[in-house]
């Protein structure tokens, strides 16, 4: 095992493995209202919008001389998921500017500020072992929404690509965060500091789905 694999093993490890998710419980059980699936999109909007100029931020930062640059991929790749999250306003009967004027929970938008603040003062390793640390679990997050709401709510392909999109990470994506790691590793970026980050990523996400699960279980009204 070499030091890329060692330290995302370290971090699976302090961040103890997948987590029970309440709002996928409920979206599975056809128990979330059309207001707040309509909140799911609303604080999804805002999330994405943040985490591609956070990506495009990174990508100013660490300039790949190679060309392999893995923050602007994942930017362009925010960008794709941001169009494709229209296609599942679309299917609530949201437009753009509905997204737009929605009020986020603050609790909601805590993940994408702390990726804004690592993308402007964290180093590249932090960014890259946060992807390679949660992104299984992320993904199957992603993949679960998707499948409940065709099952419980009868929503097209169209309208779950973005949840799609995101549950299947390109290998070549996840190649280039490797080799990124490796070299921020290489350059003097602390790993310990970088295992922090994994696991603050993996609690923020958590913290997203658990405000929505709140919000929704208690009724109160969407922004």
């Amino acid at each position: 095992m070499n030091a890329v694999d060692r330290l995302i093993a370290e971090a699976r490890r302090q961040m103890a493995g997948p987590t029970p998710n309440r709002f996928l419980d409920l979206l599975e059980a056809g128990r979330i209202s059309q207001g707040h699936l309509a909140a799911l999109a609303g604080e999804l909007y805002r999330l994405v919008s943040s985490d591609r100029r956070s990506f495009a931020l990174a990508a100013v930062r660490f300039p790949d001389p190679t060309g392999d640059d893995l923050f602007l991929a994942l930017a362009q790749g925010e960008s794709e998921a941001l169009r494709l999250l229209l296609g599942f306003a679309a299917g609530l009967g949201l437009d753009e500017e509905r997204l737009r004027a929605y009020e986020s929970e603050p609790l909601a938008q805590a993940y994408p500020a702390f990726l804004a603040q690592t993308a402007a003062f964290g180093s590249r390793s932090d960014l890259a072992l946060a992807l390679l640390a949660n992104v299984a679990e992320s993904g199957a997050t992603y993949a679960r929404a998707a499948d409940a709401l065709q099952s419980a709510y009868g929503l097209g392909d169209g309208s779950v690509a973005h949840f799609r999109y995101f549950a299947e990470t390109p290998r070549e994506v996840l190649d280039q965060a490797a080799a990124t790691l490796e070299s921020g590793l290489a350059g003097g970026d602390a790993p310990a500091a970088a295992v922090r980050t994994a696991r603050m990523v993996h609690r923020y996400e958590k913290l997203f789905w658990s405000t929505l699960a709140e919000i929704a279980s208690e009724g109160v009204r969407p922004g």
